[in-house]
């Protein structure tokens, strides 16, 4: 195989996989942004107070 086949072959396949490499991390780092973000809703609801009925008004108030 001539050298600069062999050269250019393998400077592809280098490219490729910095490619891959960078494609795999960008995937990786959204899914953290995406858990985290589930996370994060999951703490939110807690959050929020139940409603209890007020006997005297019949409105529903935090409590």
């Amino acid at each position: 195989m001539p050298p600069l086949i062999a050269f250019a072959g393998a400077l592809g396949g280098l490219a490729v996989v910095r490619w891959a490499y960078k494609t795999a991390v960008r995937i990786n780092r959204e899914l953290e942004e995406a858990r985290l973000a589930r996370v994060a809703e999951a703490t939110q609801t807690a959050e929020i107070p139940t409603l209890r009925r007020d006997p005297v008004t019949g409105a529903y108030r935090p409590g």
